[in-house]
């Protein structure tokens, strides 16, 4: 079922161990690690080139580095560091790089920094053009000096890098006219240049969940679509979908499920969405509403007017964590964590139904300390899990998508 490439074994425990809980008192500090070498990686996050090249950004000694692997993640080139000195890196349990592989091989980068010492953050971006060698000066997404977290960045057909992140420049002209101002503003830009420069930031909805992790991905050409939690009537903190007309046009928000998670604090845990290549969103997420708790799964055949019933996901006495969904050729994957007492698993399931039916869950791989998130990355022709431990390095493990 896998093939598997170790490398190295981390020397510092990843953000989130699996037996602790989802709500905003669980921050960490980033842990001392001075190296750039991905042993010390807190964060790591993959994407493919267009000449089937893995590329990873992780966050390591207050730095973000970049390297690459031609071999399936068996063994990477020299470490670039895209950073010139030391940050206070966003080390929240949702924060991490990201990156982008254009059809030339351009890489994007970014990334948030918190500012201060009550988590504002400000998101930086980068860009690479000589294939990963050197990257050019850090640059703040926006100019707004209020706090910006929770970046995404999405790669269209055509090139264009579209940016979508969580901002709170909304509260300070709220309170000056006496108005409450609950959460943040999902904000968004965009690049037709591989990242060098971005248009204006502009906002796409106003009282969204300030402190989750967004799914962000193009359902088609030209058309962004994103996945956030957001601040429905009475605090309820439920998911919402929201898919735009084109780049500077955002569409109505829809929500993906009823859980009635009434809140007034930040879960950091955020959803994950994929866009089959027949239109159909698959989201995947975590409540603890008064309707459903756990991990849950849906999927929409209307551009996401309208949600399937939400399928439970994962054992709830293993706790079920971070999920992560992702369409390929062949199949949907789906995987996330769960914790026995003993070990942490990540468990997959796939649908080759385009969501209908799912088959059982299977153990494709496990740690007996502290992890990453699992992430699901794909080359166009496979699918591979992407995960950091502790105790066993990086894994890059295919999943194979033969009935």
């Amino acid at each position: 079922m896998l093939r598997t490439g170790l490398l190295g074994i981390a020397a510092l425990a990843l953000l989130q161990g699996p037996a602790l809980g989802q709500m905003h008192g669980q921050h960490t500090s980033e842990a001392a690690c001075e190296e750039p070498t991905l042993r010390c990686a807190t964060k790591v996050t993959p994407a493919f080139g267009p000449d089937g090249r893995l590329w990873l950004a992780w966050m390591a000694g207050g730095q973000v580095w970049v390297a690459s692997s031609q071999d399936a993640g068996r063994s990477f080139s020299t470490p670039t560091q895209a950073t010139t000195k030391r940050l206070n890196l966003d080390w929240g349990p949702d924060a991490r790089p990201k990156i982008a592989i254009d059809r030339n091989g351009g890489i994007a980068l970014a990334f948030s920094i918190f500012r201060d010492e009550a988590f504002n953050g400000q998101v930086l971006y980068t860009r690479s053009s000589d294939g990963g060698k050197s990257f050019a000066e850090l640059k703040p997404i926006t100019a707004n000096n209020e706090s910006q977290r929770f970046e995404a960045l999405a790669l269209d057909q055509d090139g264009t890098i579209f940016a979508a992140w969580l901002d709170k420049r909304n509260r300070v002209p709220a309170k000056e006219a006496g108005r409450k101002y609950d959460g943040a503003g999902l904000f968004f830009a965009s690049s037709r240049d591989g990242s060098m420069t971005y248009t204006e930031a502009s906002l796409a909805h106003d009282n969204t969940c300030e402190c989750c992790r967004l799914g962000l991905t193009f359902a088609a050409p030209g058309r962004p679509v994103v996945i956030f939690r957001n601040i429905f009537e009475g605090g309820v903190r439920d998911h919402a979908v929201m898919t735009f007309a084109d780049l500077s046009t955002p569409g109505e928000v829809h929500r993906v499920s009823n859980d009635d998670w009434q809140i007034n604090a930040c879960p950091h845990h955020g959803p994950s969405l994929t866009v089959a290549p027949n239109g159909t969103y698959h989201v995947a997420w975590y409540t603890n509403g008064k309707v459903r708790k756990g991990l849950f799964y849906a999927h929409s055949r209307d551009e996401g007017r309208t949600f399937s019933a939400p399928m439970a996901l994962g054992r709830p006495d293993r706790n079920p964590t971070r999920p992560f969904v992702l369409a390929g050729p062949v199949g949907t994957a789906m995987v996330w964590k769960e914790f026995d007492g003993e070990k942490t698993s990540v468990q997959m399931t796939m649908s080759r139904d385009d969501g209908e039916t799912w088959s059982p869950p299977k153990t494709i791989s496990s740690t007996t300390d502290t992890s990453d998130h699992p992430l699901l990355v794909s080359n166009g022709r496979q699918i591979y899990l992407s995960w950091m431990t502790k105790a066993d390095g990086y894994r890059l493990a295919a999943i194979e998508e033969q009935p």
